[in-house]
This record gives C-alpha cells, structure tokens and sequence, in this order.
C-alpha cells in the first residue's frame, strides 16, 4: 500500500475519531459526565461546602446624583406587589370544618419523562403539562426557560409564565403549601409541582429539585410523584415530603385551563391573596425557627427572609438572612447546601434594598467563584446593581454583559443597561 494512502487512512480515522469524541462531549447523554468531570476537579481543589458568607452588615450611602442618575430602587424580578408588613398577623380561626378528603387517590395521564443533562425544571413542567394534554417535551420548554442549556436554575416564575404565555394554560405559584393543600388539589384532578432539596447518588451534596405530584395514599403515608431522575410513580413518604419540601419555602405550581380557575381559588382560600399567602409562610416559618436546629433550622431562616422580603419587609429580612448565614457554619459540613444561592434571590433583595451593597457584591462575588461554571444570570445582576449604586458603572456594565452571555435576553440585565443608554 503506498505511504501516501496509509497516511490519507490515518488522517481520515484520526477525524473520525475526533468527530466522535466531539458528539459524546455535546450529547445529552454524555455531556453531564464532563460537567460533573469539571465541577470534581474544581471542588477537590476549592470544596464550596467549606465556604462560608460572613455578611458585614454594613449600609453604604448612594453616591449623589451628580455621579449617577438617582431612580427610587424597585424589585426589578418582583416577587409580589404587597403593602410593607412588619408584624406577622395571626391567621384567622377557621369556622367550619374543611370538606374531608378521600383516603387516597391517584391522577393518570402524566406522560413521565427523565430529564436530560441539567434539565430537571422543564422536564417535570412538561409532565405536568402533559396531563392537560399539551403536546410538547422538555425540550421544547428548555428553548425558552433556559436558551443556556449550561444555566442551572428555572425559577418558578419562569415556569409560570412559560405556560401562560406558550402553552395556553394558567398557573398560579404559591408558598407555605402543606400535605392537605396537596391533597386537596390531587383529589380534585390536578397535579401539583413542587420544589424540593434533592440528594441523590452520583451528586455530590445537596441541589434543588422539582417533583410533579400526582398521587396520595393515606394508609400508606405517601405520596406519588413523577420523578424526572428516579423514575414514575415514587412513593415518597409524608415526613420525607415535609422535611425536603421546607428547603424551598413550601413552593408549590399548580397549572389549570381557565374553566377551572375557581376551583383552584376555591382550594387556595385566602392563600389566593399573594399578602395573605405571604404572611402565612412567614408564621409557618417562624413557628419552625422556634423548634428545629441544624439544617433544617438554616432553610428555616432562609424561608422567613424569603416571606419577609416578598412583604417589601427588607430589614426584617436582612435580619433573618443573617441569622441563616451565622447558623450555616454550624451545619456540619457534608451537610451544607452549599448551592442555595443557585436557587434563591431573597437574599440580594434584602441586603440591595437596606443598602448593603457590599454584602450583595461579596454574596454574589462569592457564589459565582464557588460554581464550578459561573453561569447564574441573577448573582450578576444583583452585583451590577450594587455596584451601580457604589458609582462603579464600568464594573456593572462588565457583569450586565456578562449575564446576558450566561443567558441571552435577561430581561432584567436589558433593562439596567438600557437605563445607562446601551442597548446591546
């Protein structure tokens, strides 16, 4: 065979070689294997549990307006439009007994799906939507939740407003759910998404998850849900269900076609009324703070913040974040949920809007640097803003496009710079 031919064989097999290495590394199927390859590497050099945010608690004056146009500082990803609360108001003493729920009862119909690489958010919302009959697939949620398939969190208002405004349905978000609100909206024909902590093998720690729940059994004392890592139909019992849910507030999405829209009022009471639902999860919270420890009292904390700062509460909620943050270094530390801040912004709203915008700008510097990728649109927002507000435009221009390379058409992101007259 002539040596030029032998070279030519080569050469072509060396490129198919390289083709093939190339479509594993951009494949759903093997490309978290990489991410994870990567974060390993990172965490074994730098382990993010070990960091530990010492908030300064200091306020900064905003620089005059003669060094930056002076604009009355609103929540620009609002979280609800309430009047300030200080003072948790004791719910009100229910007059009649609630319609007693059935024993048990199981929702059919959900098409299950396991969630490609980092795509847990519009996997489980295409299940739930699956069960009204929309046609679609995670993937088709993903191009608008996350254009970055890289990004590492789908908010619930994001999910939210993909069904209003790509799927037709209504959705309402809602915190401070228990086991009977569960109950009472599986029993009455719709399924229930929730937001979870999540620790599962080949995961290094503790992650955010999202859970469609689509079935109860009370001799049992589980629930039914649709896994999007586990599989179909996984009994979760009623303690594990409480314990992990409390991780995120108690949040809860429930999707509905107009028609049923009283209905869903009908379950939700009072809890309807974003204040109301608020308040409620601010007691909740504090009746937890008073008895749990650990961990549980971290998540604790963090949900009467999170309250707090949807009631335009910030300084209550800059108390409390700061009462979570000093009992994080108490968390053992295999135990930390070290990726919190992937998950929750309270923190940003309450530090920004008490004027301490150093803690924002060290809370943010400090979560992105943990990541094994900094790819979290929010902590470089909230960056910009504070430093914005320090007078630091050219460093906030720097995060603001930045943000907008982790995920394309940030809202938010255009709407800072737009103020500054660049319209990227």
């Amino acid at each position: 065979m002539p040596r030029s031919l032998q070279f030519s064989i080569i050469a072509l097999l060396i490129l198919l070689l390289l083709a093939g290495v190339l479509w594993i590394v951009s494949s759903d199927a093997f490309g978290w294997r990489f991410d994870a390859l990567r974060a390993q590497l990172k965490y074994a050099l730098n382990p993010p549990e070990k960091v530990v945010f010492v908030p300064s608690g200091q306020q900064t004056e905003r620089p005059s307006p003669t060094a930056r146009p002076s604009r009355t500082p609103t929540p620009t990803i609002a979280l609800a439009t309430v009047a300030p609360t200080h003072t948790p108001t004791p719910l009100p003493t229910a007059t009649q007994s609630p319609t007693p729920l059935p024993p048990q009862a199981m929702l059919s119909g959900i098409v299950h799906q396991y969630q490609m690489w980092n795509n847990c958010g519009p996997a489980n919302l295409a299940m739930a939507l699956s069960y009204w009959g929309w046609k679609g697939d995670q993937r088709d949620a993903a191009a608008f939740l996350k254009p970055n398939a890289r990004d590492k969190n789908v908010m619930p208002y994001e999910m939210e407003a993909f069904v209003e405004e790509q799927a037709g349905l209504d959705a309402v978000v809602r915190v401070g759910g228990n086991l009977q609100t569960l109950k009472a909206f599986i029993s009455s024909g719709l399924p229930v998404i929730v937001e979870k902590g999540f620790e599962g093998v080949g995961f290094d720690g503790w992650m955010g998850h999202y859970q469609v729940v689509n079935g109860y059994d009370d001799a049992k004392s589980v629930f039914y849900v649709q896994d999007s890592y586990k599989g179909p139909d996984l009994p979760i019992s009623y303690e594990d269900m409480t314990s992990n849910w409390r991780a995120f507030n108690f949040t809860y999405i429930v999707i509905y076609p107009d028609e049923r829209r009283q209905q869903v009022l009908d379950i939700l009471g009072l809890n309807a009324y974003d204040n109301f639902n608020y308040r409620t999860a601010e007691q909740i919270a504090t009746q937890d703070i008073s008895h749990l420890s650990g961990r549980d009292l971290y998540f604790a904390l963090f949900n009467q913040g999170a309250s707090r700062v949807a009631l335009q509460d910030y300084a209550g909620a800059a108390a409390s974040f700061d009462a979570a943050f000093a009992n994080y270094e108490r968390i053992p530390t295999e135990q930390r949920p070290w990726r919190m801040m992937w998950y929750q912004t309270g923190p940003y709203f309450a530090y920004y809007f008490t004027g301490r915008y150093e803690d924002v700008i060290n809370l943010a510097t400090q979560t992105l640097d943990a990541m094994s990728e900094p790819i979290l649109e929010e902590s470089y927002y909230w960056r910009a803003r504070a430093l914005l507000a320090l007078g630091d435009n050219e460093a906030a221009i720097k995060d603001l496009n930045q943000c907008l390379e982790v995920h394309e058409g940030f809202a938010p992101c255009l709407s800072e710079l737009a103020k500054l007259g660049i319209f990227p």
